[in-house]
């Protein structure tokens, strides 16, 4: 598996954390059997996990597909490694300012994210203008 690859997973792992930090910290409000009750969202803290994850699960999709296509179109697959971990780092970032309250800080980041995951979707061209 490339490295990208495992940044896949890295992300998918990351939105899921995000939710299951906040759950897992107050598992005494927590109550499984009504895992969406918008009163134990009621905290400020965990609303904006909640957002963040939500937001994770939004951004996932692009991103993986972005690799894939990426490095199926035989793009350059070291460029494609480093954007990948570049991205996934921003969107560790993300998540604390998210969390943190810091949203100018958070969409800085969220638009950084977004031209990564362009970035990596058109690393295919860079190849195709190599060999041209």
């Amino acid at each position: 598996m490339t490295i990208a690859e495992w940044c896949i997973f890295g992300t998918l792992t990351l939105y899921l954390l995000t939710i299951a930090a906040p759950k897992w910290i107050a598992f005494r409000q927590f109550d499984n059997s009504r895992p969406r009750d918008p009163a134990f969202y009621a905290d400020p803290i965990r609303s904006r996990a909640l957002a963040a994850h939500q937001n994770g699960i939004e951004a996932f999709p692009f991103f993986a597909v972005a690799v894939l296509l990426a490095q199926f179109h035989l793009g350059p697959q070291r460029l494609i490694d480093e954007l990948a971990v570049l991205f996934l780092i921003v969107r560790v970032a993300y998540v604390f300012t998210y969390v943190g309250n810091r949203p100018t800080l958070r969409s800085i980041l969220w638009t950084l994210g977004f031209a990564l995951n362009v970035a990596i979707f058109f690393m295919p061209l860079i190849r195709s203008a190599w060999l041209a």
